[in-house]
C-alpha cells in the first residue's frame, strides 16, 4: 500500500501523464471533428504514422522543430483530402475508405523513411523538443514538475482541446458542423454546403491527427520507428465514444487512459519479478474497455454519422 502511495504521491507520475495523454488528445480531436460532422476517420492509425514520420523527416532534414510540426500537419491533410474524396464526394464506405488510408499511410511512411533515410543499427536521431518552463508556476513545489515542465506541443495540445470546445458549441461554424453531422438536408435548407463542411472537417481533422503522431517524434522521442504509434490511432476513436462526441469529455478520457499506462509503468517497476508484466500492459485496455462499455450506453451518436450525402436527395 504504501508503494502505491508513493507512486501516486509522484510528481513524475504525472509529469507522464501529460506526455502520454498529448497524442491521444490531438488524436481524439481529429477523430472528434470528423465524426461530428458525420465521417468516420478509421484513417487515423496511419495519418498518425505519416505525420511521425514527416514531422522527423523534416527535422532531420535541417529544419526547425515547428516546421516540422506544420510538415505533420500538412501531410495529415492531404490524407484527409483523399478520405474526403472517396467518403464525401465518392460515397463510399467510411469503413473501408479508412481502413484504407490507413493501410497506405503506413506503408508510404515505411517505404519513404527507407527510401530517404540511410539506417546503421540504430535509427538516427534528431533534437526534440525542451521542457518549457513557465516564469512562476515551473518552479512551484510538486506542481511544478507534475504539470508546469511540458513541452510546447503539450500546452498546445491542451489550448487546442479548449479552442475546439468553444468552435463547436460556441460559434455559427461549430453549429454548421454538428447540423452537418446531424442532419445535412436540414443545414443544406439553411444555406450550407455539407459537402464542404464535412470536407473542411475531414481535413482539420486530419491535420490534428498528423499532429498527434509527430508529437511522438519532436517531442516524446527523438527518432522515428514504423511501429511507434502502436495502436493509439484506434484508441483515439475509442475516446471519441467515451467522450459522447464533446472536446472536453475527450481531454479527460485522453488523460485517464493516460494515467492508467503511466501508473502500470510503474507498478511494472515495483513490483519487477513477482508479476508478469503481461498483466500491467493489460491493465489500462482493459480499463478503457469498462469505461467505454459504461459511458457508450449512455453516448449520443451524431445521426448522420457514415451516412452518405448526395444533394437533393431525401
Amino acid at each position: 500500500m504504501t508503494d502505491l502511495f508513493d507512486i501516486l504521491a509522484s510528481a513524475g507520475l504525472w509529469a507522464a501523464v501529460l506526455r502520454i495523454a498529448t497524442p491521444l488528445i490531438l488524436g481524439t480531436l481529429g477523430a472528434l471533428l470528423c465524426e461530428r460532422a458525420g465521417v468516420l476517420n478509421l484513417g487515423i492509425e496511419g495519418i498518425m504514422t505519416f505525420g511521425a514520420m514527416i514531422g522527423w523527416l523534416t527535422v532531420f532534414q535541417g529544419h526547425d522543430l515547428w516546421t516540422g510540426l506544420i510538415a505533420a500537419a500538412g501531410a495529415g491533410a492531404l490524407f484527409g483530402l483523399l478520405l474526403a474524396v472517396l467518403t464525401v464526394t465518392l460515397g463510399l464506405s467510411q469503413h473501408v475508405a479508412g481502413l484504407g488510408v490507413t493501410l497506405f499511410a503506413s506503408s508510404l511512411s515505411y517505404y519513404l523513411f527507407r527510401l530517404l533515410v540511410a539506417i546503421q543499427g540504430t535509427p538516427p536521431k534528431i533534437t526534440p523538443f525542451a521542457p518549457l518552463a513557465i516564469p512562476g508556476l515551473s518552479d512551484l513545489p510538486f506542481f511544478g514538475q507534475a504539470l508546469f515542465s511540458q513541452t510546447a506541443p503539450t500546452y498546445l495540445a491542451f489550448v487546442l482541446a479548449l479552442l475546439m470546445g468553444w468552435i463547436l458549441f460556441r460559434t455559427p461554424l461549430g453549429l454548421a458542423i454538428r447540423m452537418s453531422g446531424e442532419n445535412p438536408h436540414a443545414a443544406e435548407a439553411q444555406g450550407i454546403n455539407p459537402m464542404a463542411v464535412r470536407y473542411g472537417a475531414v481535413i482539420a481533422g486530419s491535420a490534428l491527427m498528423g499532429l498527434g503522431g509527430a508529437f511522438l517524434t519532436l517531442s516524446a522521442f527523438d527518432s522515428f520507428i514504423p511501429t511507434m504509434v502502436q495502436g493509439r490511432g484506434w484508441i483515439c476513436i475509442a475516446l471519441v465514444v467515451f467522450s459522447s462526441w464533446r472536446p472536453l469529455r475527450a481531454l479527460a478520457g485522453a488523460l485517464l487512459f493516460a494515467f492508467f499506462d503511466a501508473f502500470q509503468l510503474r507498478l511494472q517497476a515495483g513490483f519487477s519479478g513477482e508479476i508478469p508484466y503481461q498483466i500491467f500492459l493489460m491493465i489500462p485496455y482493459v480499463l478503457a474497455i469498462i469505461a467505454l462499455a459504461v459511458m457508450a450506453r449512455r453516448a449520443r451518436v451524431p445521426q448522420a454519422l457514415m451516412q452518405p450525402y448526395r444533394r437533393g436527395e431525401r
